[in-house]
Formats: C-alpha cells, structure tokens, sequence
C-alpha cells in the first residue's frame, strides 16, 4: 500500500468543487482564483492516476471515481472539522447549533429549554430562529426543526409536535362572548389571519359555524404577528395548541372553544445521519423528544 498523500490544499480544491459542482463557488469559499481550484485538481488527477470530473459545456460532473473520493473525503474533513472543535472546545462546554422557526423557538423551544440546560450545563445551546432553509454543513447546523410533512432528502426526519388549531383570544373578549359562547358569535369580531389564510374557513366549517365571514381581518404574512395582534386585542387568531402552554397557563390568553382542527402538517426534527455522533446532538435529540411526547 503507498503512502503517497496529496497536497490538503488539492484535496480542499476537489471536497468543496465536488460539493459545488462548480469550480467557481469552490473558488469563493476558498477565497482563490477558478483558475487555481482547476490546476489544484488537474494536478491531483494527475496524480492519482484517475479523472475525477467529467468537464462539460456550463456543467461539471464526478466520475465513478470522483464520487467514491469526495464521499470518503467529505467524512474525513467532517471528522477533522468535529476534532478540532472538540478540542478547541475544552474548558468551555461543548457548542450546539440548532435552527427552528420564530414561532417554535418562542412558544415552544425557549420556554422549555431551561429544563435541558439544567440537566447539560455543559452544553452551550445557540438558536438561530429563522424560516430560511439552510445548509447543514455550510451554516454549520447540528440539528433543526422544521414545518412541514416530513420526508426531506438525504436527511433524517423524527415527527416532533403535530398541529391543531384553536381559536384563542385575551381574557377580555372572551367575557364578551358570554358564558355560553357559540362559534356563530364570531361574527362580531375581527379574525386574524397569518399567512395560511384558509384555516379560518376550515374551523368555521368545523365548528358549524354560520353567519360568519372567514375572509375578514388582517393577513400577517411573517413571525409571530397574527399572535401579538390577538394578545393586543384586536380580534381572534387560531393558534397551534403547542404553542399555548406557557400563555394559557399565565392567564394571558385563553381559548373559548375546545374544538381544534388537525393538520398533515407537523414539526419535525430533521439532521443529516453522522449529527448524532456528536454526544451533545444525541443528548439533545433524546431530551426533545420526551418533551414532545411525554410519558
């Protein structure tokens, strides 16, 4: 067996063109010229003997070749990446990323986390509460909680929380519906919408109401304003039952109607395979799915 190694600046030339696809993004996350990652990576063809690319018009290919080496140096550049941070780690707890929506981060994550960092004081949780689809390794993301059915490629997906909507409201419009109150008192109020706008109509239609126009009312198209607009007082929202915990039991809000509407749609958990190597990603996982399905 040789012992010929090749340059890590060639190697870092092909793992982030074979990730691309494209020499000239390889070139900007490497801050070198496009004419720089093609020499480094003619070179080590050269080399190695073998074509790791097949160059087309607009377009670059691996070959057989190039596919088995970019999957075996892409798991040794994550090993060296997850062994340097674990020992530049030392002395001040381990560092885990996890990126979720604003609306689970603030109803359902943060008032629970206390609970985690009792048990890992160790680990130094960071969220990044945002609705834009990142890229695991690129945005260097251990974990993340997404909306949605499910099923994303090459990644694991564990169901975390199910919806089910419920009209909720302050405390003082409550006491205007009277103590008895019928969903076809609605009518008298401003429904509040977020961007799935339809979900007025499908609880109305639920609840039998009549006489009610599911179309009226502001639209909040981003974070959490159909919410802060309902604690505000300006109407009702329909608020996934999750997220209520902390709110109802404060009094803040409450729901006048038990009837909740289900949805196909969920969060779930959502991590390439190698994540849970990591013991804080693992410990994490575990932690939030016996908050999510307690005993």
């Amino acid at each position: 067996m040789s012992d010929y190694l090749p340059s890590l600046s060639a190697l870092r030339a092909f793992e982030a063109a074979a990730r691309h696809l494209s020499m000239t993004l390889a070139a900007k996350e490497l801050n070198v010229t496009p004419g720089a990652i093609s020499l480094q990576i003619r070179d080590l063809e050269a080399s190695l003997g073998v074509k790791l690319f097949e160059r087309k018009t607009r377009a670059l290919a691996l070959t057989v070749e190039g596919a088995d080496y970019f999957s075996t140096l892409r798991a040794a550049f994550r090993l060296v990446r997850e062994a340097t941070a674990a020992i530049t780690a030392r002395g001040r707890g381990a560092v885990l990323n996890i990126t979720c929506t604003a609306g689970f981060a603030t109803y359902w994550l943060v008032p629970r986390l206390g609970r985690f960092e009792a048990m890992h004081p160790e680990i130094d949780v960071r969220i990044s509460a945002s609705h834009r689809v990142l890229d695991f390794q690129r945005d260097r993301i251990d974990l993340a909680i997404r909306h949605g059915l499910g099923g994303y490629d090459g990644l694991i997906s564990e169901r975390l929380v199910d919806d089910e909507l419920v009209p909720v409201c302050t405390p003082r419009l409550a006491l205007e519906l009277g103590d008895d109150p019928s969903p076809d008192g609605l009518a008298r109020f401003q429904l509040i919408h977020d961007v799935y706008r339809h979900d007025w109509q499908l609880w109305l239609q639920a609840a039998g109401a009549t006489g009610v126009d599911p179309s009226r009312g502001p639209v909040f198209m981003h974070g959490n304003g159909a919410y802060d607009a309902m604690k505000a007082g300006l109407g009702f929202a329909l608020m996934r039952r999750s997220f209520l915990e902390r709110d109802l039991s404060e009094g803040a809000v409450v729901t006048p109607f038990p009837l909740g509407i289900a949805s196909r749609l969920a969060f779930h958990l959502v991590y390439p395979g190698p994540a849970l190597e990591r013991p804080a990603a693992a410990a994490f996982r575990r932690w939030l799915l016996s908050e999510a399905r307690p005993e």
